[in-house]
């Protein structure tokens, strides 16, 4: 016979084991935070060599998976220790210009690889003569050379050499602080070089 009043009480959860779900979330939220850090830390732009695409300020995604299962491409922005790195010293960010075994040659102010005029679309300005200098460069198997976009005013590759490859910490994803600059950035690929004239 069904009777009213007398509920049926929900099974309560023991202390220890209300404690125990805690601790439990506790460690899964601190992995997938250690994961992400792992695989997508962020950057702080902190000098104005990347100008005018990227401001002093602005803050970075950046994903190492990228160059874990693929290999980096001409053009694209890359987070990376120079030659000259010391422990807790700030990592630098440039664009990637010269990839493996390619000569990379100023002449003019302009860049030139294996003999042939590269496009620079994301250049504001030509380099002046004083930073940019007749030069070249050779790189090894495993060398990358690194330029910041506002040429007057960056340290990269020309002053401590071509990096390699485990110096790169990783690509430039996306700008996601100020809120007003926030956005994927994005790379075109396919031919960066042009014949010499």
């Amino acid at each position: 016979m069904f009777q009213f009043g007398n509920k049926p009480s929900r099974p309560r959860l023991k202390r220890h084991t209300r404690l125990r779900e805690i601790i439990n979330l506790l460690f899964f939220l601190i992995a997938v935070y250690v994961l992400l850090e792992m695989a997508t830390p962020r950057s702080v732009v902190l000098s104005t060599s990347m100008q005018p695409n990227l401001i002093e300020g602005q803050r970075l995604l950046i994903s190492r998976i990228n160059y874990l299962f693929g290999k980096p491409n001409r053009g694209e922005i890359v987070v990376f220790e120079p030659n000259d790195y010391q422990e807790g010293q700030d990592k630098l960010i440039k664009r990637l210009i010269g990839l493996p075994g390619e000569k990379i040659e100023f002449r003019n102010q302009s860049v030139y690889i294996n003999g042939n005029l590269l496009n620079e679309p994301y250049l504001n300005e030509l380099c002046k003569s004083a930073y940019c200098p007749d030069d070249s460069w050779q790189l090894a198997a495993n060398e990358y050379f690194m330029m910041g976009d506002n040429r007057n005013r960056s340290r990269d590759s020309r002053t401590f050499g071509p990096i390699k490859h485990q110096q790169i910490v990783g690509r430039a994803i996306l700008r996601w602080w100020p809120p007003a600059a926030w956005g994927i950035l994005t790379y075109t690929y396919g031919e960066a070089v042009t014949a010499a004239p």
